[in-house]
């Protein structure tokens, strides 16, 4: 799908009885356009008012960017006509369009199009977005940084870089992540242990240490996998296990006092409610680009707070992914470090400057928060719209048994 605009004619619209809307802030067209940035496909979301101001948004749903593409030209078809400004209503209606409500390609769509809105409402207004998310609580958004554990003498090398460079957040990915289709879950985990251990004696207690062990796991493989490690070398495991049930979370948060970092698979705040409620994660993962975008994003992030649960945003998408997730960390209160893919160790090209001129920048270890109306992110159409999306599948990957396991 190319994403086609649909666009509206340049008339006063009817919102609801006795309500009209003037054209020059009504939506006049949304589109969908996937593009090919570094190693990876993203899919943007333009939101054009009638008076020709542009928003952006972005989906998080990787690999599966048509389906969402498909999904937002269905929703532009009633949504064209409609009052940019009423964010909320829209995000509503957009939730409740289908008999089938929610689900991740749905919400992903919702997302894209509720940081335009905001992005649009930014500029209209001529403020950043955090202002109209009741303003900054931080100046700057501390990032955590990643790398793949290829060796224990590479990993202590590369924590070394981040650590120089001010970092005081790492994580690692377990032995195994090496592109290989065969993946043994357990086979995975003793070197990882080494690994751990020798950061954690290199660089003591000051460093937070984690792993993203991108739900691949077991409970059993899990709770197997703490034991080997001496107490106090992790300081939070992401994504164990799915987080389709709650209640093995819940079993797993009975054989390890760990703390977790879950939520990027989370869709709404109906996903999320269940961990916050039964304590089944102490940090908040969940991706502004497939939670439903500001709108739910906010509501999730006060639920968090009542139970004293720091947000970690999931953020390995682009420049107007971490832009929204920017200037969402600096309205909330309840904030640990923003995920970043840009570090010394790890920066993949996501965040083209010929394509996204002007972006947010990381300096050092932060990022600071953009002053500029809107998002603060300007985007090149014309180099934008030459890039075209390649089919990306995620790996299938199996055990040694030939058994299907997860990505």
């Amino acid at each position: 799908m190319t994403g086609k605009p649909i666009e509206a004619l340049a008339t006063p619209t009817t919102l609801s009885p006795g309500t009209c809307v003037a054209s020059s802030v009504a939506i006049a067209a949304i589109e969908a356009i996937p593009a090919r940035v570094g190693g990876r496909n993203q899919l943007l979301v333009r939101v054009e008012t009638g008076d020709g101001l542009v928003g952006w948004g972005e989906s998080g749903l990787s690999s599966r960017e048509a389906a969402v593409a498909a999904v937002v030209e269905d929703f532009a078809r009633f949504l064209v006509g409609r009052d940019s400004r009423q964010i909320g209503r829209i995000w509503q209606q957009t939730y409740r369009s289908q008999y089938f409500e929610g689900g991740r390609v749905l919400t992903a769509a919702m997302s894209a199009i509720d940081i335009a809105l905001h992005d649009l409402l930014g500029k209209r207004l001529g403020v950043p977005v955090y202002q109209l998310l009741g303003g900054k609580h931080r100046d700057v958004v501390p990032t955590f940084a990643s790398f793949l554990s290829t060796s224990i003498e590479q990993s202590l090398a590369d924590t070394r870089t981040l650590v120089d460079d001010g970092w005081d957040c790492v994580r690692i990915y377990p032995d195994g992540f090496n592109g290989d289709t065969i993946f043994d879950p357990r086979a995975s985990l003793g070197g990882t242990v080494e690994t751990l251990v020798a950061l954690r004696e290199a660089f003591g207690r000051d460093l937070c240490l984690g792993i993203d062990l991108h739900h691949r796991y077991s409970p059993a493989e899990i709770a197997s996998f703490c034991q080997m490690l001496p107490p106090g070398t992790l300081d939070f495991l992401e994504e164990p296990i799915r987080s389709e049930s709650p209640e093995a979370y819940a079993a797993l948060r009975k054989m390890t006092g760990i703390p977790f970092a879950v939520g990027e698979e989370f869709a709404s705040k109906w996903q999320a409610g269940p961990f916050l409620e039964q304590g089944l994660t102490q940090y908040m993962r969940l991706d502004i680009c497939n939670i439903g975008g500001f709108t739910e994003a906010m509501k999730i992030a006060g639920w968090s707070e009542r139970h004293y649960v720091d947000l970690m945003p999931h953020n390995p998408l682009g420049p107007v992914c971490t832009a929204a997730s920017v200037h969402m960390a600096a309205a909330v209160p309840n904030f640990s470090w923003l995920e970043t893919r840009q570090s010394p160790v790890e920066s993949l090209g996501f965040h083209d400057k010929a394509m996204f001129p002007v972006q947010v920048e990381l300096d050092g270890p932060v990022y600071p928060v953009p002053e500029a109306p809107g998002l603060g992110v300007e985007v090149d159409e014309t180099v934008l719209r030459n890039s075209k999306p390649e089919h990306v599948e995620c790996p299938h990957l199996t055990k040694p048994d030939g058994s299907v396991t997860n990505w």
